[in-house]
């Protein structure tokens, strides 16, 4: 009699196909993980009986036997934050067509949650773990530096990699944003940011060292707040910013949601953008080149970066093993100037690294 799938069956075992095909188990394992090693008509049948009991292969178990499970643990902060799209698109195109599968997980800005999720990805045996980010806590590091498998930190620069790093200096980025601003003329310029995460304090510390450098005070043109940051909450903190210094020039936004907010805030009150007031926003989404007037923002190397660390760990697995020469992969950003800011007079520049640095090179 045929076997009815259903949801309280149980899980069809090894032993189940063996039986379907009239087989030996050892015979089905075989058949599927060499089936160079067995005849065409087996393998058939061991296909036929796979496909009609719905089995799927228990990988932990074989994990077990072989030390091999074909995942890649990888760690994001947000699984809703659109800077995170290009990066798992360049992470799933370059490890799929190699064989392996992507375990996601979600630590939600949360250094806890984080610890929880770096647990869970080395307790399914992910080959190789990559997280975005490099302020991982010391219970976080000790894990990752006792993996036994390779480790790939991005989206920040670390001094100390806890074993290869690819990313850029949001530090460095802020600071570029801001002299880009200052190279314009600007000097009242202002920074709105939203949930503070390490990375966006550091594009704040930037800010300020730059505005520092300029000789000005930026500390209280600033507009911050601990909220998940959204398009409306950009219209809210523009808007805070403005009761207290009503004579802003130009305004460095810690990403292209809080820039967005703050251009439609500009059309509600009337306010010329860039002739009132300049706007620069961070990442470069996708929809910083269609808005109106068009967004200035840093461009951060996002599907890069997903791209370098899928090879790199490709390289170790299916290597030597050996960890690239350079440990800490520099791989820059841009300006991508638009509408939002004026041009640059001719022979200003606001000094911002590129991608194409010789920094890339690993």
């Amino acid at each position: 009699m045929r076997d009815i799938p259903g949801p309280k069956g149980r899980r069809k075992t090894l032993s189940d196909v063996a039986a379907r095909a009239g087989v030996s188990p050892v015979t089905v394992s075989r058949a599927l993980r060499r089936p160079e090693m067995v005849s065409a008509d087996l393998r058939r049948r061991v296909e036929t009986a796979v496909h009609e009991l719905a089995y799927v292969p228990n990988q932990l178990a074989s994990a077990l036997a072989s030390a091999r499970t074909g995942t890649i643990g990888v760690l994001v902060s947000s699984l809703t934050n659109g800077v995170f799209a290009d990066y798992l698109r360049a992470l799933h195109d370059a490890l799929l067509p190699a064989g392996f599968q992507l375990l996601l997980l979600n630590s939600r800005y949360l250094p806890e949650e984080e610890e929880r999720a770096i647990a869970t990805l080395l307790s399914q045996h992910s080959e190789a773990i990559i997280v975005a980010g490099v302020d991982q806590t010391e219970s976080s590091r000790r894990l990752l530096k006792r993996a036994g498998v390779p480790v790939v930190q991005t989206m920040e620069l670390s001094d100390s990699p806890i074993d290869v790093n690819v990313g850029f200096s949001q530090l460095e980025a802020g600071m570029a944003a801001t002299r880009h601003l200052l190279a314009l003329g600007s000097r009242r310029i202002g920074h709105i940011a939203a949930r503070l995460d390490a990375r966006s304090r550091r594009r704040m510390e930037g800010y300020g060292r730059a505005m520092a450098a300029a000789g000005l005070d930026g500390r209280g043109m600033l507009a911050t707040t601990t909220r998940p940051s959204s398009v409306r909450l950009g219209a809210e903190l523009f808007s805070d910013l403005l009761a207290r210094v009503p004579d802003l020039d130009a305004v460095f936004c810690c990403n292209d949601d809080l820039a967005l907010g703050m251009l439609f805030e500009c059309h509600r009150r009337g306010i010329r953008v860039p002739e009132d007031i300049s706007i620069i926003g961070f990442n470069d989404l996708e929809f910083c080149a269609s808005t109106f007037p068009s967004l200035t923002s840093v461009a951060t190397p996002r599907h890069e970066m997903g791209r370098r660390a899928a090879e790199i760990v490709l390289e170790i697995i299916r290597g030597s093993g050996d960890r690239p020469r350079d440990r800490r992969i520099d791989l820059g950003f841009i300006i991508s100037q638009r509408q939002s800011t004026p041009p640059l007079r001719v022979g200003i520049s606001a000094e911002a690294p590129e991608f194409a640095s010789p920094r890339r090179s690993s």
